[in-house]
């Protein structure tokens, strides 16, 4: 790499990750050769794992803060009277051109080892194939699931929603055809499989034809807690996946209109009374279809929508794109992970790839609503509860209310939430208990500000309040 711009400015998205990844490390002024060799072989193959085409190990920046303090860092040494350079290059396997270059930076001496990642075969060091899994360099001998893998996409390149075979291949896309026509738009059946790109280069389908077929095979399911943990007892737990993956990312968001419950709003009264929302739809909007355009699918795992008492939190597997930087991300450019569902979205207009959504997100809520995992991403949207006076005191918050409430009314109130439509005779075989014991706990649930009935008794439905 010649353009010492170009070099400058990746390490700069470099520095502006919250912390290291696989493919890059920063030193302060670190040196052993031969670790340095296991380095080389290790950040080569997993950079070719990640689809990164390089790796980075760079002296002169702070591993905790990503400051850049400058490096005394001198590659051309001897080891053992040979140039460490023509050192590493003799025992690292097969050649890949691997580059020392010398930056200055914010008036700092930064030194930079460019690692092309590995090609045909997985790169060695001595004759030993390393990995990076985390921070540590490990024999690759030793993880024969990941060596497998890493051979895989030497092989066959990364794999992606259109690569990957699906294990179901009787599938039927009826599911699909109904949603393109209620959008207008007319799928041709002769060709609508090599438009969209169902099929592998083998003819079989591939993940993306399995995620919009009539029967995903994944479920994608929505927690309730009572408490704010995974502790606290667990309310219900709905069901929307197995599905068209279309008609699945609909239904969850028909049910969050439901769990968004409007609250009255009497401070400062007047004359008319404010209703504020639990939380913002549109930021659960925005985030809910990113994770469904973003998620790693070709695990075969689901994002994950958990509820708790004071907050959402959305879930998607998997990280950045490759290509994504931290910057970048919160700036609102987009990277697709999955290019061809995105391109599915898109056509449907359910999204239109112009990057707000993250501006949107952290407008409202902050970067601190964004938490990166290992391997996953979590959105996590808080609750506004209003406290109402009544009197001189003040009513306790939904949560408090409910630890006062007897095991029977508790579930009453989870299967209103559940299903805002249920019945009194549904609610019989639900609960375990009599239609009198039914009426009576529903009768309290209403007089003490617990649930509201909208409409008739005949049409109507539960508003949990």
């Amino acid at each position: 790499m010649n353009n010492t711009e170009e070099l400058k400015k990746i390490i700069k998205d470099l520095i502006a990750h919250y912390s290291e990844e696989e493919w890059f490390e920063f030193k302060e002024n670190w040196y052993e050769p031969n670790a340095l060799g296991e380095y080389i072989s290790s950040m080569s193959n997993v950079a070719a794992m990640l689809g990164e085409k390089t790796a980075y190990l760079v002296w002169g920046v702070t591993n905790d803060t990503h400051e850049v303090v400058g490096t005394t860092f001198n590659y051309h040494q001897d080891v053992k009277n040979e140039p460490l350079e023509h050192y590493l290059s003799r025992k690292v396997s097969p050649d890949i051109g691997f580059e020392f270059v010398t930056l200055t930076m914010y008036r700092k001496r930064i030194v930079v080892l460019i690692i092309p990642a590995a090609t045909k075969v997985p790169t060695s060091f001595d004759n030993t194939r390393y990995l990076r899994v985390g921070s540590s360099k490990v024999n690759l001998n030793k993880y024969p699931e990941r060596e497998s893998k890493l051979f895989d996409i030497l092989r066959n390149g990364m794999p992606s929603l259109v690569t990957e075979k699906s294990d179901w291949q009787d599938l039927s896309f009826k599911k699909l055809f109904l949603y393109y026509e209620d959008r207008g738009i007319t799928l041709n059946k002769k060709n609508f499989e090599h438009n969209l790109k169902l099929r592998t280069k083998d003819g079989e389908y591939n993940m993306l034809a399995q995620l919009l077929s009539d029967d995903s095979h994944i479920p994608i399911r929505v927690s309730i807690f009572r408490g704010n943990d995974k502790a606290s007892p667990l309310y219900s737990v709905r069901e929307f996946g197995n599905n068209c993956l279309l008609i699945s990312l609909d239904k969850v968001i028909e049910y969050a209109d439901v769990l968004n419950v409007l609250q009255a709003d009497e401070t400062n009264r007047r004359i008319a009374r404010d209703e504020v929302a639990l939380f913002d739809e549109d930021v659960f909007r925005e985030a809910i279809i990113n994770a469904f355009v973003h998620n790693k699918w070709v695990d075969g795992n689901a994002p994950m929508i958990t509820i708790y008492s004071d907050r959402m939190e959305i879930l998607s597997r998997g990280t950045l794109a490759p290509k994504q930087t931290m910057k970048g991300f919160y700036l609102g450019e987009s990277v697709p992970v999955n290019q061809e569902l995105s391109d599915v979205f898109l056509q449907l207009h359910i999204s239109e790839r112009s990057g707000r959504g993250v501006p949107k997100i952290t407008k409202k809520y902050g970067k601190e609503a964004y938490e990166f995992r290992e391997n996953s991403i979590v959105v996590k949207i808080p609750f506004f509860r209003i406290s109402l006076n009544v009197g001189d005191k003040v009513r306790d918050n939904v949560g408090d209310k409910e630890k006062k409430l007897n095991p029977t009314r508790t579930r009453i109130l989870e299967e209103m939430r559940n299903n805002p439509n249920v019945t009194h005779e549904q609610l019989e075989k639900l609960v375990g208990v009599g239609r009198t014991a039914i009426q009576n706990n529903i009768s309290y649930l209403r007089n003490n500000g617990f649930i509201e009935r909208i409409g008739s008794n005949k049409n109507g439905w539960w508003k949990v309040l």
